[in-house]
């Protein structure tokens, strides 16, 4: 069982900044990280190869009912929602997309808080929907901490901007402190 997970949720303008997370994140990173990003719903292979090359630590898509491991990230697969369950599982659904999405960042989020609590870190990128305010909304009242890349250096405004108008985030940081925040947990 992880310590903490991290639910990173990002869409048109993240890939960037998810890049260089993967290039920081030390080899010994002790938590759990989950990447729910929006990308095409037949894009089966190459995204996860393609962060794998910039990180040092061990990055998978799950399979449904796999167990949760510390110092992996796991990446939610294409045209699939993830959401964890009790006894620190995922699972898969294909279920309606919500936000035109899927994965659902919403999703990921709200059951990553219904099974961590306190322990559940949510962070948003860029994106052009609202995908992950009310998922973080569902972390901050489970008691976990929610860090928002700062809409003025986003690419992409509106998946951050929503997130502050909802929910009052622990951290609004800059894409350099972001990053060092997410690695020195």
């Amino acid at each position: 069982m992880t310590n903490k997970i991290l639910i990173i949720g990002g869409s048109a303008g993240s890939f960037r900044v998810m890049m260089k997370i993967m290039q920081k994140l030390p080899r010994d990173y002790p938590h759990s990280l989950i990447v729910c990003l929006h990308r095409l719903r037949n894009a089966r292979s190459g995204f996860t190869d393609t962060l794998a090359i910039k990180s040092s630590i061990r990055i998978r898509e799950p399979f449904d009912k796999e167990k949760i491991n510390s110092s992996t990230v796991y990446l939610a697969p294409a045209n699939y929602h993830l959401l964890i369950e009790y006894g620190y599982n995922f699972s898969l659904s294909t279920i309606e997309a919500r936000n035109f999405s899927r994965p659902s960042i919403d999703m990921t989020m709200e059951t990553a808080a219904e099974v961590f609590g306190e322990r559940a870190y949510g962070i948003i990128l860029s994106g052009a929907n609202e995908d992950g305010a009310a998922g973080m909304k569902k972390i901050k009242e489970h008691g976990g901490t929610l860090i928002v890349h700062d809409p003025d250096e986003s690419e992409i405004k509106v998946m951050p901007e929503s997130t502050i108008k909802l929910v009052q985030p622990d951290h609004i940081l800059k894409e350099d402190k972001l990053i060092e925040t997410i690695c020195s947990l």
